[in-house]
């Protein structure tokens, strides 16, 4: 008896646990894929854009000076991604910004995947709203080839974030890199998936 109930512990301990797919990515698969098809007429399902990846950085001048900085920076970006951030180095001097080469001058986190999905939601539907007097985010801020680049003013919108704890306002950049070949289909794809845009814009 007892070699049965092991035996059946050791089986639920080998049965993978079953991942969940995130919301957004859920939506895209069922509603924003056909519907870009559709629009866009595309011969295959591969040429559909999707999201490729995410840039969340934050560049730190006086990390240069008070190296205590960029450790309050990596604690903030870690807790909104949800994933350990690389620490940005200067890729040159700048004599005028007392600036060496390779002095850390800020932290950035690439998020691929499930996590990416998760942050792209939260960044919509729960950080942006919370801007003050927030009117939509710029439709125009794409490179030319699909990216999309977004400025945020202070990190405080972002919920894991908690007033008391931090030491100074920050702004993020979010960088947005997709797979479409075009700015417009990049917009569609963005538009579809629940980005705020500006209708004025």
């Amino acid at each position: 008896m007892a070699d049965k109930k092991s035996k059946k512990a050791a089986e639920v301990e080998e049965t993978p646990a079953v991942k969940k797919v995130p919301n957004l990515k859920a939506k895209y698969q069922s509603e924003v894929a056909p519907a870009l098809m559709q629009k866009f007429g595309y011969k295959s399902v591969m040429e559909i854009p999707r999201i490729d990846k995410i840039v969340v950085n934050c560049g730190c001048g006086e990390a240069r000076d008070n190296a205590k900085v960029l450790d309050a920076v990596v604690t903030d970006l870690g807790a909104i991604t949800g994933q350990k951030p690389v620490i940005t180095k200067a890729k040159k001097s700048v004599a005028n910004f007392k600036l060496r080469e390779g002095m850390p001058i800020g932290a950035k986190v690439t998020l691929r995947q499930n996590k990416m999905w998760e942050f792209m939601d939260r960044l919509f539907n729960v950080a942006l709203p919370r801007v003050r007097d927030f009117r939509g985010i710029n439709p125009n801020a794409f490179d030319g080839r699909g990216n999309y680049a977004l400025g945020l003013k202070e990190q405080l919108i972002f919920p894991e974030i908690e007033y008391d704890k931090i030491d100074k306002i920050r702004g993020l950049d979010v960088v947005i890199t997709t797979t479409a070949k075009t700015d417009e289909e990049a917009k569609e794809l963005l538009t579809l998936l629940g980005a705020p845009f500006t209708t004025n814009g």
